[in-house]
């Protein structure tokens, strides 16, 4: 749930992993409770997960919170180097890229719009 990016923030994720795709959209008409062509609801798919996302008509005294994540399992460092690039920019890190027991690669990162995402390339 966001209040005026979820548009932004959907079309930033999936220009940023590979094979994601926006597959509905709809807008808060100018009769709507919402902001005239804000999100009253999107659906939109990352791999095999597909996720929704509005903009809320309301502010809310809460927010993305990292006690919950998305996991995402890059096929090689070069993907992993890629999207922690992109995901990190603005945002900030709670794990830094590095080799850890249980992956070659891991970082833990909440993006610009405060996502939390989980980021692994698994261990050989």
């Amino acid at each position: 749930m966001f209040t005026g990016r979820a548009e932004e923030a959907m079309r930033f994720y999936v220009a940023t992993f590979p094979d994601a795709e926006i597959l509905h959209l709809d807008r808060f008409g100018p009769d709507d409770p919402g902001r005239d062509g804000a999100v009253k609801g999107a659906t939109f798919r990352i791999a095999d997960q597909t996720l929704r996302c509005i903009d809320s008509p309301d502010v809310h005294a809460f927010g993305f919170t990292p006690a919950v994540s998305f996991f995402f399992d890059c096929q090689d460092e070069s993907t992993f180097k890629a999207l922690f690039d992109r995901l990190s920019d603005q945002g900030s890190v709670q794990m830094p890229p590095d080799r850890y027991p249980f992956a070659r690669m891991f970082a833990w990162l909440s993006d610009r719009y405060g996502v939390s995402w989980q980021l692994s390339v698994a261990a050989e």
